[in-house]
């Protein structure tokens, strides 16, 4: 029997190994160097509470991605807790299981996100509504329009960020809610980003289309602005759990705890995979590899024949950008809701709440208790908050010890009115590497060491990391199916796994950084 190798149980990885064992006789055996499965998309679990680590939402148009997700956890049947208790209505599936009673089911929830910035709440993504104009007032919102028109008259060639984002939104705008942000996020400024980022997280939207979304009837809105989508229970790590537990139970295999060291083959043709684990080095058969794993750490660890020492360079220096999350549990928050949107203990409804104030270092607030009430250990009494922070490892930021980065994170959230530190009764901090593929510096040289990957014939990169590429977890998931298919029908040419997440309506939020979602 023939054994695939696949590096990493993420989204991709997972999926690969779910793909191989329903569709081929190949043998999965997954490496994670972690203690869990899900990558970026676990749920951390904190004193009966769940984080999910940088929000995940499981939305997506490929209907075949939907039926994995639905072969693993089933859509609910009866409404979840908050939605019983408020007698808000929901998307119920004929015959699906009861929230209530039952652990495994995918619950239909109500996106909102908005923007907070100078006091005020703004539309996410960018939508010129009756709030937003208000909040904007008659002056600001003139130089928007005249700005727009004159990037309409004169459009920018699109070298940059900076450029691709002026064109659609014009220079006011741009520097009114993308510029500060994205430098908040990235590290750096939208003109120091490659135009090609623009062009795979930000299509289809522009004032334009934030206009046109306000006479829009039901049905007819484009994935950047859906209202509703799937979510796991207790989070997203419980969908890849489960699928990994699937995995095991069809004869797969997943080693955690294990480091890739070194992979072994000659010329263009990999034989084996070398780990690290606990109880000492092994070395894994492998007659194909599938790679989820930064190309930065992947590219060292190949047989030294294979890249160039131009590509072994530029690998080494691709940027990334990582990820700090802070829990916060408190009894009360200062923030109220002024919607038309019930909820417990009247909380704002939102996902995510974008901090756009520059003197903030937090980039985004996610309300736990509006994605799933059971991610909090006790909704009626509690808010559970997610505080989001960008960093770079070894930056002040990400070196800061736990207890002073969590009092420095408090006290953001008390300089905003949100809360006031006395009402926090529980805290934790959590850092996630390589979060991001980042894309400047030495991503512009990205081509060339992708042309020589593909040349290794059994080597297929997937995912986020394993392409260098800001996917969601759909598209991880369809670069893993398609590299699949290629192994089965003995394709070459890996073009396909790498033209996932090039068309427009895969796209969802829009902005400096958008959300993570699905």
């Amino acid at each position: 029997m023939q054994t695939a190798i696949i590096i990493g149980a993420g989204p991709a990885g997972l999926t690969a190994a779910y793909e191989l064992l329903k569709t081929t006789d190949i043998h999965p055996i997954l490496v994670e160097q972690e203690a869990f499965v899900g990558g970026l998309a676990r749920t951390m679990h904190h004193n009966g509470c769940h984080i999910d680590v940088g929000g995940h939402r499981f939305f997506t148009k490929d209907k075949q991605i939907d039926a994995i997700w639905q072969d693993i956890l089933p859509l609910q049947g009866k409404p979840a807790y908050d939605d019983c208790l408020l007698k808000r209505p929901c998307t119920l599936q004929d015959g699906g299981p009861d929230p209530e009673t039952t652990d495994d089911v995918l619950l239909s929830r109500t996106r909102l996100s908005r923007i907070l910035y100078d006091g005020h709440f703004f539309s996410y993504p960018v939508t010129l509504g009756a709030e937003t104009i208000e909040n904007l007032g008659p002056s600001r919102l003139f130089s928007i329009l005249a700005s727009y028109l004159a990037a309409c008259a004169h459009p920018k060639k699109e070298k940059s960020l900076e450029d691709f984002l002026i064109n659609r939104f014009g220079r006011k705008l741009y520097e009114l809610f993308f510029r500060d942000y994205t430098y908040k996020v990235w590290g750096r400024y939208p003109s120091d980003i490659d135009a090609s980022w623009g062009s795979q997280r930000i299509k289809g939207v522009s004032i334009c289309k934030a206009l046109s979304h306000i006479f829009k009837k039901d049905g007819e809105q484009e994935t950047s602005f859906i209202d509703t989508f799937w979510y796991p229970k207790y989070g997203p790590g419980q969908l890849w759990e489960a699928m990994g537990q699937r995995i095991e139970a069809k004869g797969g295999i997943i080693i955690k705890n294990a480091k890739v060291i070194q992979l072994l083959g000659t010329k263009d043709h990999l034989t084996g995979v070398t780990i690290e684990t606990p109880g000492g080095e092994r070395t894994l058969k492998a007659d194909f590899v599938f790679s989820s794993m930064p190309i930065a750490e992947l590219a060292p660890a190949l047989p030294k024949s294979m890249l160039t020492k131009e590509a072994l360079a530029i690998a080494k220096a691709l940027p990334y950008r990582d990820f700090i999350t802070v829990g916060i549990l408190a009894d009360k928050i200062d923030l109220t809701n002024e919607t038309d949107r019930p909820t417990l203990g009247n909380i704002p409804p939102d996902c995510w709440i974008y901090i756009q104030e520059p003197q903030i270092h937090m980039g985004r607030l996610q309300i736990f208790n509006n994605w799933s009430p059971y991610l909090v250990k006790d909704p009626l009494h509690q808010v559970w908050l997610g505080l989001e922070y960008f960093a770079r490892e070894g930056d002040p930021l990400w070196q800061m010890k736990d207890d002073a980065f969590i009092e420095m994170a408090e006290g953001e959230l008390e300089a905003m009115g949100i809360l006031s530190k006395r009402h926090v009764k529980d805290a934790v901090r959590y850092r996630v590497k390589k979060a991001y593929p980042a894309y400047f510096d030495a991503y512009e040289d990205f081509p060339k060491i992708r042309k020589e990957l593909d040349k290794i014939t059994n080597l297929y990169c997937i995912g986020r990391n394993g392409q260098h590429r800001y996917n969601n977890m759909d598209h991880s998931m369809r670069t893993a199916i398609e590299a699949v298919r290629n192994l089965k029908e003995h394709l070459p040419d890996k073009e396909n796994v790498w033209n996932v997440n090039i068309k427009p309506d895969y796209q969802e939020a829009k902005k400096g950084m958008d959300e993570h979602g699905n």
